[in-house]
């Protein structure tokens, strides 16, 4: 596990925390704030300004507060927090595992699917449904096309991985052969 995602944990169940302390319904406003201030950190202008050492923590925290986010209000507080700690670079990351927790809350279990050609509305529905009941949970499914694949599909659900690729058969059908 890498040093930001460790320093990052506690930071993402703060922001966690406040957000639910606020009201379940608050989760979706702190995902979005974190998700434009993540975006705005991990613009390498923005990146730079951050670490500049000539620049106040309060401007640095300016750079990165969300229009509309009231500057007294508690998600600037927390960036106020990051700020002081130095931790604002570890943004990107803290946005990252704060959609964990949400997800984990809502019940929502978000399921990364690469194939070697688009997969249709129906296989897709199908797919879903079966995630759902394997996993018993909501599904959210992310897309991606690997012309490497040859064929088939890798579904990458949290620690599981379903490797039904074409690739990945003839990759195992050659260990076996080998011994």
């Amino acid at each position: 596990m890498s040093s930001d995602a460790t320093l990052a944990r506690p930071y993402a169940r703060a922001a966690f925390e406040i957000a639910m302390g606020e009201g379940p319904s608050a989760l979706g406003e702190w995902a979005r704030q974190l998700g434009i201030s993540a975006a705005l950190a991990r613009d390498p202008r923005v990146g730079a300004l951050l670490i500049d050492p000539r620049r106040s923590r309060t401007e640095s925290m300016a750079l990165l507060l969300p229009p509309g986010t009231p500057a007294d209000g508690p998600f600037s507080d927390f960036l106020a927090a990051l700020a002081a700690n130095g931790r604002l670079p570890m943004l990107p990351e803290i946005a990252t595992q704060f959609e964990a927790l949400k997800r984990e809350a809502e019940g929502t279990l978000k399921v990364r699917v690469r194939s070697a050609v688009p997969i249709e509305k129906a296989q897709m529905d199908t797919l879903r449904s079966s995630l759902a009941r394997r996993f018993k949970r909501e599904v959210e499914i992310e897309t991606a096309l690997d012309a490497d694949l040859v064929g088939g599909a890798i579904i990458e659900a949290g620690e599981t991985v379903i490797d039904g690729s074409v690739r990945g058969r003839l990759q195992r059908l050659a260990q076996v052969l080998a011994q």
